[in-house]
């Protein structure tokens, strides 16, 4: 999944890691995690996030997808539920993610959001998408808009993701690719290209010091006073 033949190679750069400070504690490849807001056999959030993955293995990435089918509705099932259990593993697996989710409505679909639902902010003891990263984007089955990149970030904020703050609107989605899925050369797949660019910095730039940059004063003492009582609860025994 590496052609990308609308790209520039001229003025493609690969990402500078060194001038982001990212040095001897970065041992692999950033870890992406796709995820896209359709069904459809021709999935235009899919193809979208196709080409996003094919630039961001250019810039160096380890990407996986989750694919959404047979992903049961939020709370119909149990946790241990194998489409559960797989999009929870792959959360806590990356260190950053991709959101594609077409327009429906004027919102993003039910499918994404079932996705998303379905990832827990405190997972065995561990925030699994706290201080990763995050990059928003949609298609439009009509002229632009950007209410589901908007209402992405809302939801990125409140799972404590990074969210960067470049994003990809493509309208009238049907007509940016061709007959066998790819992405016709435009400013908007150029824009699509900036998105995974900049996500790759933050990414690069945050990964090794998520653990100091999420480390709240409130979890602090949060935790100070259950270790407390603990102790407490101990010594009484």
């Amino acid at each position: 999944m590496s052609d990308t033949p609308q790209l520039d190679d001229q003025h493609f750069q690969a990402i500078d890691t060194v001038r982001l400070g990212a040095g001897a504690g970065s041992t692999h490849r950033p870890r992406i995690l796709i995820l896209y807001g359709s069904l459809r056999e021709r999935s235009f959030s899919r193809l979208m996030s196709e080409e996003a993955a094919r630039v961001l293995e250019k810039f160096g990435a380890e990407v996986r997808f989750f694919h959404p089918a047979d992903l049961p509705l939020p709370d119909s099932v149990e946790p241990d539920h194998p489409k559960v259990a797989e999009l929870r593993e792959l959360v806590t697996w990356c260190e950053g993610m991709v959101w594609c989710s077409p327009e429906r409505h004027g919102a993003i679909t039910s499918i994404m959001k079932a996705q998303i639902d379905w990832i827990p902010l405190s997972l065995g003891g561990v925030r699994p998408t706290q201080g990763k990263t995050l990059a928003v984007m949609q298609v439009c089955g009509g002229s632009q808009s950007f209410n589901t990149v908007n209402q992405l970030r809302i939801l990125g904020r409140w799972m404590r993701l990074l969210t960067i703050p470049n994003q990809s609107s493509v309208p009238k989605a049907w007509s940016e690719f061709d007959e066998a899925g790819r992405m016709k050369p435009s400013p908007f797949y150029d824009r699509m290209v900036d998105v995974m660019e900049e996500l790759m910095r933050f990414t690069w730039l945050t990964r090794d010091l998520k653990e100091h940059l999420t480390d709240r004063y409130s979890e602090r003492k949060e935790s100070h006073a259950e270790l407390s009582r603990r102790v407490n609860s101990k010594a009484e025994e």
